[in-house]
């Protein structure tokens, strides 16, 4: 009686949990037209130690190298990452009905004795919830799915442009201890904005593990509208491969956030070999070289996009000096004045002494 009465208690207490789980994770707002789409970011903090590549394989990231560029990371695959380390994961995002999710992708294949909670909350450290995953799959009854099924993994995301300026979304996930006012400071926003992208009412209110939507600023870059891989958006301390893979282009607000890109060295995934980098109107400069013309002025030969059949280049002059400030000019102009003071007043010094 006793044991029955135990196994009834539990059995209720496990209901109760899954009756009060909240039915919705984060929701991002995405307001472009409808199917849009773009590149995302998502902290993933897994709850046991696994490798880079455990989460490459997870996240369906076709290349190690885009996980790696991502979290500005050079390493090899088996790299361990820690339990309740973080990790960046990249992804495509897609605007639908007024919100963001991944792109179908991630797909989790069902295997023997899992649930969607359990895949939800142990395999996909509450990103999203199963209820999510029921709805965005038409699983009718979460608790009846099959071996051997795919699932696809909407995770939050978003393509609005915020202020004005088109970001990168990122997806963080809250430390203990933290507040919106120190995300913001850390990630280049205000804590006005945070909170009302996120339809957030109270700052005091956040919660540690919650997913918060942070508007990245990518930096400035040459890549032209009618390039295939337009707006090339990279945030601050990651990288990104383009033009079939025959392109590196690292973003870092230690180079006046201005996009660094320079040929790589990995081999095309649509070219034979990858076209020529030289700036059209330069001899000498490819993609990636700086001259000086003179003392202040440079040259850079920059990235500008690609087609089907060419990596487009651009020119870019720049002047490397920096401009006077207005007390450096008041006081070159001070200065002036006094030696013009001085000057006369030795003249009529001499004229007096002969």
């Amino acid at each position: 009686m006793g044991f029955s009465n135990l196994t009834l208690l539990l059995t209720l207490a496990l209901l109760i949990s899954t009756l009060t789980a909240p039915s919705s994770a984060a929701s991002f707002n995405c307001t472009n037209p409808a199917k849009s789409t773009c590149r995302s970011l998502i902290d993933f903090v897994a709850i046991n130690a696994t490798t880079l590549n455990a989460v490459k394989t997870l996240f369906n990231i076709t290349h190690l190298r885009d996980l790696l560029g991502a979290n500005n990371l050079s390493t090899r695959p088996d790299q361990p990452l820690a339990a309740k380390q973080k990790i960046r994961i990249p992804f495509s995002c897609l605007c639908f009905n007024g919100s963001g999710v991944s792109n179908h992708r991630p797909q989790h294949i069902v295997k023997a004795g899992d649930g969607l909670d359990d895949i939800a909350r142990n395999l996909y450290s509450s990103l999203v919830t199963y209820q999510e995953i029921a709805r965005v799959n038409g699983i009718p009854d979460p608790n009846k799915i099959n071996v051997g099924q795919k699932l696809w993994i909407p995770l939050p995301c978003s393509c609005d442009v915020v202020d004005g300026e088109e970001v990168v979304h990122y997806g963080h996930v809250v430390d203990a201890g933290s507040s919106v006012q120190a995300i913001a400071d850390e990630y280049g926003t205000t804590q006005e904005t945070l909170l009302r992208i996120n339809g957030i009412p109270d700052p005091t209110k956040l919660q540690t593990g919650q997913v918060l939507d942070v508007p990245l600023k990518a930096c400035a870059s040459s890549v032209s509208n009618e390039s295939i891989d337009s707006p090339l958006l990279v945030p601050n301390n990651t990288y990104v491969f383009t033009a079939n893979n025959c392109v590196k282009c690292q973003c870092s607000s230690a180079n006046n956030w201005t996009l660094q890109c320079e040929p790589s060295t990995l081999n095309s995934t649509l070219w034979t070999t990858c076209p020529s980098m030289q700036c059209q109107d330069s001899n000498q400069l490819y993609i990636g070289n700086t001259t000086s013309s003179s003392t202040c002025n440079q040259t850079t030969c920059a990235y500008a996009g690609y087609t089907n059949q060419t990596i487009l280049t651009k020119l870019v002059a720049q002047s490397t000096c920096s401009t006077p400030s207005i007390a450096s000019k008041m006081g070159l102009h001070s200065w002036s004045w006094n030696f013009l003071f001085v000057s006369i007043h030795l003249a009529l010094l001499c004229l007096h002494l002969v």
